[in-house]
């Protein structure tokens, strides 16, 4: 009996990194989505990692019934490949495909998931319609847009990315996570039915279902920034407009951002200096994501607190010791008492 193909990684992420270090050649960071029907989901993500693998693409690639969405690595000898490849397939034909503003290491491995829902939105089906979106605009069209005094922005990111570069003047939903967002948003919201909605968001996606369920509950001019933040970048600087988004666009790989226009916007959540570079705590325990400054980082070994730095500088078999003591709490001590800093509008 032939042995089933392995359909994921195993080499772990130490070594991966390695190998992503000595590559002779250079990699073009992109990401694309498109909301289609797809009968079965497994079968579809077998077909891609294995087509995919072949070409030495890594990403973090998510497939639903509904659709796919898609943050990837190719190799740039290899880009012409990937794209006759993804024509091969009926429902990724003509893909329209962004690429990064800046490069640098962004992925080591590729990964592929199933999930129920491309954005983690959770809110009823009944609640939204995906035949019936709000109306994309150009970049030109939605800075005209902006100049309108009684339209409404609104960021439909999550506040981490917020914190570091947003629209001017937008609207920041305060939640933590996606499935608040959308009842959050029609609540801010509640009495402008009537006015014109500007969205936006990283790539655009997450607009997508925001704008439907906005316009399923009584919104009626919902518009939506075509091929969002990452779009946008990529046209100020090709035709040199002015920005109205300031500071850096939180991207979801190594990276952790692409600088849009030299504001910074956040400050080190440790002492306050003006900062917006985000970090993940450096204690395997924790890996919070937050904002540090380079003097923070060197004090603290780049975790999040002293508890963190001196857990982190533990002997590894002492470590996981302690991680197995559920008398212990070892990370997110800082953190579970920060108070979120207001974004100023």
């Amino acid at each position: 009996m032939m042995k089933k193909k392995a359909l994921f990684n195993k080499v772990n992420k130490l070594e991966l990194k390695k190998l992503l270090e000595e590559e002779s050649f250079d990699r073009i960071t992109a990401s694309f989505y498109r909301y289609i029907k797809i009968d079965e989901p497994n079968t579809f993500r077998d077909h891609l990692y294995d087509e995919w693998h072949k070409l030495k693409v890594f990403g973090r690639v998510y497939i639903a019934k509904e659709g796919i969405n898609a943050q990837i690595s190719v190799p740039d000898h290899n880009w012409e490949a990937f794209i006759m490849q993804l024509n091969r397939i009926k429902e990724l034909t003509d893909m329209h495909i962004k690429k990064a503003l800046q490069d640098g290491p962004s992925f080591y491995k590729l990964i592929i998931k199933v999930r129920e829902e491309l954005v983690a939105y959770g809110v009823p089906k009944e609640s939204y319609d995906m035949d019936h979106v709000g109306k994309h605009l150009s970049t030109n069209e939605y800075n005209k847009a902006l100049e309108d005094p009684d339209a409404i922005v609104v960021d439909m990111r999550n506040y981490y990315e917020s914190e570091i570069g947003r629209f001017e003047n937008a609207l920041i939903p305060d939640v933590e996570t996606s499935k608040e967002l959308l009842p959050e948003v029609k609540r801010l919201l509640k009495g402008k039915e009537k006015n014109n909605v500007l969205l936006y968001c990283t790539g655009g996606i997450r607009c997508e279902k925001a704008s439907s369920y906005l316009i399923k509950n009584g919104f009626q001019n919902v518009n939506q920034l075509q091929g969002g933040i990452i779009q946008y970048a990529h046209d100020v600087k090709e035709k040199d407009m002015i920005s109205r988004f300031k500071g850096k666009n939180f991207v979801f790989d190594d990276r952790l951002g692409e600088r849009v226009t030299d504001d910074i916007l956040a400050s080190c959540h440790l002492c306050g200096t003006s900062c917006d570079e985000h970090t993940d705590c450096n204690n395997d325990a924790c890996h919070i994501l937050f904002i540090q400054c380079d003097g923070c980082s060197q004090e603290l070994n780049g975790c999040c607190s002293m508890e963190c730095r001196d857990f982190a500088s533990l002997p590894l078999s002492e470590q996981k010791r302690l991680r197995k003591d559920p008398k212990r709490v070892v990370s997110k001590t800082f953190f579970d008492s920060r108070i979120k800093p207001k974004l100023s509008q």
